[in-house]
């Protein structure tokens, strides 16, 4: 993906505050992931990174910021985004289950996983991966 996925972060003394994962095609910049240590709250890393984000998207040409999804019972998150004059859209998703497969396994999407982790170019699938992986277990 080269230049099309960026991690922007910011650290006070060594210590990681903030972080954020982007992915840009074309003339969009889509938010992926973020993420921030609330010891640090008070020192508003994702707002800064945020900011820093539309102004950097603004002076490279992007016509479009998308924010990403938000579950819709995380109303901090929503609030938060709302507070940049994001536009909201709600999604419906639709799952199909085979019940054969989920009677003896609680983990019957990990073939998929391990699927689309073998087609990602590798730089990507290691960054993906390293951030993933720190949420499992």
């Amino acid at each position: 993906m080269g230049d099309g996925i960026e991690i922007r972060m910011v650290r006070r003394d060594g210590a990681s505050v903030a972080a954020m994962l982007t992915l840009r095609h074309q003339s969009s910049v889509v938010y992926k992931y973020g993420c921030s240590d609330e010891t640090f709250h008070n020192l508003g890393g994702m707002p800064f990174l945020f900011w820093r984000l539309i102004e950097e998207s603004k002076k490279s040409g992007v016509n479009e910021i998308d924010f990403g999804r938000s579950d819709v019972d995380h109303e901090g998150l929503i609030t938060f985004k709302d507070k940049f004059n994001t536009s909201k859209q709600l999604l419906t998703y639709y799952r199909y289950t085979n019940p054969k497969k989920e009677k003896g396994s609680r983990l019957h999407a990990w073939p998929a996983v391990r699927y689309l982790f073998s087609i990602l170019p590798s730089a990507l699938a290691s960054t993906a991966g390293s951030i993933v992986y720190r949420h499992l277990g």
